[in-house]
């Protein structure tokens, strides 16, 4: 079977088995569906059961699939942005190895799931002609593609779906362009239905409040913006001083935030009961060091679920099969997992709403604008500061005098204890910046300082946190402790995904373009588009090798 028509195929599979799983009136009639022509297609929908798709094409266009989700974000991402590490035998990632089937599943379950519902919503609103709606389909796009561009490069993108057996595709600058058009599109046609409700409560994030996507929209070309400042810094500039001009998110009442429920649970439940990732070096480093209040909101103490000595152990990325031992998961000083808050229902979980744009990210993304000279409405300093106190408020629901404690602390990160494993590492502290704003400090140590905090924000998005330690090389990170590759250094940054096998057998003609569009070979140390800071600039971390 053809590329496109398993995708196709895909559509009616994937609106049929998340709408059972996610939507109990969608089962009515399950024994009617026995055939492919019973099966939902767009003949089927209607206004009254549009909403669910939307509602399918939201969660599923941001969390995924399980499989998927752990594949793509949480055994790639995570690792590399250094929030999380794995102590299992069998995940390589974590030392440079990639795995092809890996990645291809990751790579299937999004374009086979995720792009379809959204596209499906996005052609059924155009049809049938409501404006708002396909406005905010075709906004959603752009956090979810944006994703996959970030991933991989060149994407298949502006013809996906189109019904040939091979799909082009698009250079990510060009992608970044399209995101860009797309804002301007969907915001134009929102502000004219400002007193409608677009999917009502099936809107799981905003509730059909059209001023609040409008403001989510600005806050993602903020993003956008930012994300390019080192490969085409003029339209970076131009794109977030027009964002800020007409309003992004301000408070955390107005941030991008996805309810969840029995039935749409939040994605670190889904995999905590194993425990195959835990805290990394870097994290206890960085949040020990702060003595961040939010802390124990993301990790609970190292032995508190497993047995030993309670404290909050973190491990540095890249550790050896040999050491991955059953002492570092559950001995005397076993590593930190995820906090209760994340746990399985069943297991005391809370399953915390999903945070998919905080206020706290756009503050952090003004204040390096601000720090470049551009035109954010504030200081770097105040926006930083502003930054933080949104970020403690939403997460560890601190009052202002400790907020304010906090944002004037001195402290600094952490030397991590190594003594959990069968040999000592004598991590350094991972830096030496403090909390407070460093008013004197040069560009790079104020950069550091705004990108860090950022990065204990965006814990449960991982994606961001990888993306952004590529773009600026924050936080500075460890060495990882033992490469499989001997082409890639312990002191590398992994760039990128490789394209999965199944697009050499399947659609040869245009991965093989693609990957002249990446400007190097399809590896995993060729740089995106808009990584491109010298890496002359990025922090040394060669003390930090492990002999």
């Amino acid at each position: 079977m053809n590329k496109i028509n398993r995708y196709n195929k895909a559509l009616y599979v994937g609106l049929m088995s998340t709408c059972m799983l996610c939507f109990s009136g969608c089962t009515k009639n399950f024994d009617e569906l026995n055939t492919p022509k019973n099966l939902i297609t767009v003949k089927n929908i209607n206004l009254s059961t549009l909403g669910q798709s939307f509602a399918d094409a939201l969660y599923y266009g941001h969390v995924g699939d399980q499989g998927g989700w752990e594949l793509m974000h949480e055994l790639h991402a995570s690792i590399y942005a250094q929030v999380f590490t794995t102590t299992s035998a069998g995940f390589n990632t974590d030392q440079y190895q990639e795995v092809a089937s890996w990645v291809q599943s990751g790579f299937n379950a999004f374009y086979a799931n995720p792009a379809v519902m959204v596209n499906f919503v996005k052609k059924f609103t155009e049809e049938n002609n409501m404006p708002a709606e396909n406005a905010i389909a075709q906004l959603w796009e752009v956090p979810i593609w944006q994703r996959m561009t970030d991933f991989f490069g060149p994407v298949m993108f502006s013809e996906f779906g189109n019904g040939q057996t091979s799909v082009e595709y698009d250079s990510q600058e060009d992608v970044y362009h399209a995101f860009f058009n797309i804002l301007d599109n969907a915001v134009s046609v929102l502000k004219q239905h400002t007193s409608e409700t677009p999917f009502g409560n099936n809107d799981l994030m905003f509730k059909g409040n059209v001023n609040k996507w409008i403001g989510f929209a600005n806050s993602l070309r903020l993003r956008l913006a930012m994300r390019i400042v080192y490969a085409d810094p003029a339209l970076a500039k131009t794109q977030a001083e027009k964002a800020i001009a007409d309003g992004v998110i301000t408070d955390n009442d107005n941030a991008a935030i996805m309810s969840t429920s029995v039935n749409s649970l939040n994605y670190l439940t889904r995999w905590t009961y194993i425990n195959p990732f835990c805290m990394s070096a870097t994290s206890e480093s960085i949040l020990l060091g702060f003595n961040d209040p939010r802390l124990p909101v993301f990790w609970n103490e190292g032995g508190d679920r497993l047995g030993g000595n309670k404290g909050y152990h973190g491990v540095r990325n890249g550790l050896p099969v040999t050491l991955k031992t059953s002492d570092v998961r559950s001995g005397a000083a076993g590593c930190s997992f995820p906090s209760t808050l994340f746990l399985p229902i069943a297991d005391g979980g809370a399953n915390p709403p999903v945070p998919i744009m905080t206020a706290a990210e756009v503050y952090f993304l003004r204040a390096e604008g601000a720090l470049r000279g551009w035109n954010m409405g504030g200081t770097a300093e105040d926006l930083y500061n502003e930054g933080i106190r949104h970020s403690l408020k939403y997460w560890a629901g601190l009052p202002d005098n400790e907020i304010d404690d906090y944002i004037a602390s001195t402290n600094t990160p952490a030397a991590v204890q190594d003594g959990i494993v069968a040999r000592d590492f004598n991590s350094p502290p991972q830096s030496d910046i403090t909390v407070k704003y460093d008013e004197g400090g040069s560009f790079e140590r104020q950069l550091e300082q705004i990108i860090t905090q950022k990065w204990i924000d965006l814990f449960m998005s991982p994606w961001e946190c990888w993306a952004e330690r590529r773009r600026t090389g924050y936080p500075k990170g460890y060495a990882i402790i033992e490469s499989l590759d001997p082409g890639i250094p312990v002191t590398a940054i992994i760039r990128r995904m490789v394209f999965p096998p199944s697009e050499y057998s399947n659609n040869r003609v245009a991965v093989e373009k693609a990957v002249t569009l990446l400007g190097g070979d399809d590896n995993t140390m060729t740089r995106l588009w808009w990584d491109k800071k010298p890496l002359s600039d990025y922090p040394d971390l060669s003390a930090t090798i492990v002999p």
